[in-house]
Parts: structure tokens; C-alpha cells; sequence
């Protein structure tokens, strides 16, 4: 049995001009699942401000636009990597400094990473910790998205998990500036609050031609796992 409706996507939560940021998509379709891990596929750019289907599967999964050649497709998985050690809060807070000192070249308005108000974005500035051999930001989730718990939303979460795989292509792989999320896959263990500090991070699993994999995890200040996930980027054609 399947069942269909339709969403639209605020201007606000935009990855690149006039698309949908993918973390966000991955974490609506994630959250309509139901499954504890899920790997969003996405084959399309979702626009901002336009109805746009979402329907359940007959697998269990869903899937966002029309049926014949949907946008993004979420399916329940498995995530077999293991997160690295946490950094500290001190050295994550150094990268995300020299991110914002110096914003490496590509960055855009982007509703995960991008140099936004802390009313308008995540706010997400992973740079390296080369001795490390991963990417990290000091980060706290604003109040001003806060659930009536004061919990920063499931989809927001999968947002957090988004940007930070591609600023680990970008300094410690070969990753070239307008990369797109491909897929994502994650999981999230346990809830996070506004308004307090945590930790993002992420490290290299492979590469091949255009395809760069990355681990991305989540975690409290005190290094606590809040949350995991695969991504795979793609280049842009040359």
C-alpha cells in the first residue's frame, strides 16, 4: 500500500540558488520512514517553493516527486562504518574559526554551511584538523529552531549531517568546488538540543574519479555520539 501527498520547501532551507538543501530533503524522507537507519538516494535537484509529490513505497521507503522519475528516494538501511574519536571542543572550535577567517573558495548561501544569521542557517563551518585526518566544527544548534521541547528537529539533525562530508572532500580529498550530495545514509541515536554544544565532524573513506565517499558523525562536547552517517558526493562534469 502506498500513500502520496505533497510538500514545499521553504526558500529558507536552500543548499545551492533555488535548491532544496539535501540534508533537509534527506531528513524529511528519513523521518516519513519511520526506520531507524535510512540511505536517501537523490537523482534530481528539489526546488524551494514549489508543491512537489512525496509518497510512501511499497517497500517501505518514499519517495519525492513524480513516480516514473522521482527527485530523491529514501529506503531503510544498514550504516556499517565506525566514527573516529570525537575532537575536542577546542580544536573543533579553532577549524570552524579559520573557516570563517578565511571561507575556502565555493562557498555558497547554503542553508547548512553557508555564512548566514544564526536565524537563517545551521551554521555548520567544518575545517581541518590536519592531525586528526578529519574536518570538525564547534557547533550550537540555535534556539530559533527549536521544537516546543527545545529540541532541534529530526530533519535538522540529517541537515547537521550534510554539509560537513563535503568540506572533507574539499580539504582532504580531491573533491572540486559545486559537488552535490548524492546519497546519504544515517542514523540518529540519540535527540539533540538547541542551545547546547556539540561537536560535527568528518573523514575520507574513498575515492574514485568523481565519486568521493565520507564518514560524518555528531557528538556532545564531552565526545557522546549523537548521530552517524555515509555520504557520497559527486563532482560536477568538467
Amino acid at each position: 500500500m502506498t500513500t502520496s501527498d505533497a510538500i514545499v520547501v521553504p526558500e529558507l532551507y536552500s543548499g545551492y540558488p533555488q535548491v532544496a538543501f539535501g540534508g533537509y530533503v534527506a531528513g524529511v524522507l528519513a523521518e516519513r520512514s519511520g526506520a531507524p537507519t535510512v540511505r536517501v538516494d537523490f537523482r534530481g535537484p528539489v526546488p524551494v517553493e514549489v508543491p512537489v509529490r512525496i509518497a510512501g513505497t511499497a517497500d517501505g521507503g518514499m519517495e519525492l516527486g513524480e513516480s516514473e522519475r522521482p527527485l530523491a528516494a529514501a529506503r531503510p538501511a544498514e550504516l556499517l562504518i565506525d566514527a573516529p574519536p570525537a575532537p575536542s571542543w577546542d580544536r573543533a572550535a579553532a577549524a570552524a574559526d579559520e573557516f570563517r577567517a578565511a571561507p575556502p573558495p565555493g562557498v555558497v548561501d547554503c542553508f547548512g554551511c553557508g555564512l548566514r544569521e544564526a536565524d537563517r542557517g545551521l551554521r555548520v563551518y567544518c575545517g581541518p584538523v590536519p592531525e586528526l585526518g578529519l574536518v570538525a566544527s564547534a557547533w550550537v544548534p540555535s534556539r530559533v529552531f527549536a521544537d516546543p521541547d527545545g529540541l532541534l528537529p529530526r530533519e535538522l539533525v540529517w541537515g547537521a549531517l550534510d554539509c560537513p562530508g563535503h568540506w572533507a572532500g574539499r580539504f582532504l580529498g580531491t573533491q572540486r568546488a559545486g559537488a552535490v550530495t548524492a546519497a546519504l545514509t544515517g542514523r540518529i541515536l540519540r535527540p539533540v538540543a538547541t542551545g547546547e554544544p556539540y561537536v560535527s565532524y568528518a573523514w575520507m573513506l574513498s575515492e574514485s574519479g568523481r565519486k568521493h565517499h565520507m564518514g560524518v558523525a555528531l557528538a556532545t562536547a564531552e565526545g557522546e555520539l549523537c548521530a552517524l552517517a555515509e555520504a557520497l558526493w559527486i563532482d560536477p562534469r568538467p
